[in-house]
Formats: C-alpha cells, structure tokens, sequence
C-alpha cells in the first residue's frame, strides 16, 4: 500500500507543536497515537506506519519537540518539563486530535495510548464525543466517564511495577458503572512496555496478539 509520511506543525496556542502523520494516500478513519513517556522515540513512528498500512491515518504527537528518552532517567527528566505545564499538554492534543478529525470531517477517530500516553488517552475519549475507538496499553485514568460514547479496550501486563492489573480492573469497574462497552486482556508473565519492540520488557508473542486484537477492535469500531 502506499503510504504519505510527513512531519506537520500544529498551532497550540501560541506555539507550535510537531507530530508524525502517516496515511494511505486513499486516506482512512484517523487514529491518534499518544506514545509512552519515551516521547516520539522511532517505534512509535512504526506504530503509525503500522496502522497506515492497515488503512488508518494515522497521528503521533512529539511531546518534546523531536527530543525523546532513551533510558527511564531521561523519559523522567523529560516528562517532568511537560508535567509542569499540564494546561499546554492538554492543548497540544487537543490540537492533534482536532487536526486528525478535520482530515475526515463528521467521521469519528480512535486514540491509542501507551503508558503515560494512556492517561491522555482516556481524559480525551472521556469528554470528546466523536472519539469512538481507544486503546489502551498498560495504563489509564480514572476520570468522570458519564459522558463517554468510545469502546475501551486494554492490554495489561502480569508484572508491572508502574501499572497493577487491580488499577486496571478498577478503571474498568468504574467504566462498567458509567456504561462504558469496556474490555480489558491481562497478558501472562510480561511487564510493562511489553508491546515496544526497542524495549528489553518487548514479548513479541503477547505484542502479537495485543496488536491482533487491537486491530479486530478497530475494524468493528471505525468502519
């Protein structure tokens, strides 16, 4: 399949911000891909490559403006910068997302979230109507669900130090209550970053199978 890949800047506020967009040059329903706290490290380029060439346009936002972690000490030292202004994280993929809708107006997007990304993830597929996909790779958020129209589905791992399987049965339970179509996979014996090839967590048998079901969701839930 051919596939356009570009960086674009997006206007947030009064600053840019860049992201990674790859799409069929047919075009296809969007996906926002909120990458873990490594930032827009190569892998996740790959994700959105990945997608594209199962037909989705595909959006990554660069949380730090082309720099990103390569050790959990530098993702932190990172994060940190960001965590301190989280006003104009939620702009920046605020803007990524309006961007992604406005490529098909009036067509409904998906988020993948990984880690940290997760919980960005959820507090947009929260309160933003036309998000009626979201992923989530070992993490989440317990927001106010109420108003949330997206299918949930997660990928957790047996062994993880930054994220429990009970955090996530109890982000579950409280989607349940809300009404959201919510459904969660617990993969055994892996931890957390599982699902990243450039990691030495990566378990390419549970990556496999997170991804195959990711798919399946996406194909009934974006068509």
């Amino acid at each position: 399949m051919d596939i356009n890949k570009s960086t674009i800047q997006l206007k947030v506020n009064d600053k840019n911000a860049s992201a990674y967009l790859a799409q069929p040059k047919s075009g296809g329903p969007g996906i926002l891909v909120l990458p873990s706290w490594w930032g827009l490290k190569p892998f996740f380029k790959q994700v959105c490559d990945q997608l594209a060439e199962h037909g989705y346009t595909a959006l990554a936002l660069d949380y730090y403006n082309g720099r990103f972690g390569k050790t959990i000490e530098e993702a932190q030292a990172l994060q940190e910068k960001v965590e301190g202004n989280l006003d104009f994280m939620g702009a920046m993929i605020q803007a990524a997302k309006d961007h992604l809708v406005s490529l098909r107006a009036g067509s409904p997007i998906g988020i993948i979230g990984f880690s940290m990304g997760t919980d960005w993830a959820v507090m947009t597929a929260a309160k933003e109507p036309d998000v009626a996909a979201t992923v989530l790779s070992y993490g989440g958020w317990n927001v106010d669900f109420s108003k949330m129209k997206s299918k949930v589905l997660g990928h957790y791992a047996e062994t993880d130090e930054w994220y429990s399987f009970d955090r996530a049965q109890n982000m579950e339970q409280t989607m349940k209550a809300a009404g959201v179509d919510v459904s969660i996979h617990l993969y055994p014996g892996v931890a957390h970053w599982f699902m990243e090839s450039d990691r030495p967590e990566y378990n390419s048998e549970s990556a496999q199978l997170a991804w195959q079901r990711t798919f399946e969701f996406l194909k009934h839930n974006l068509h």
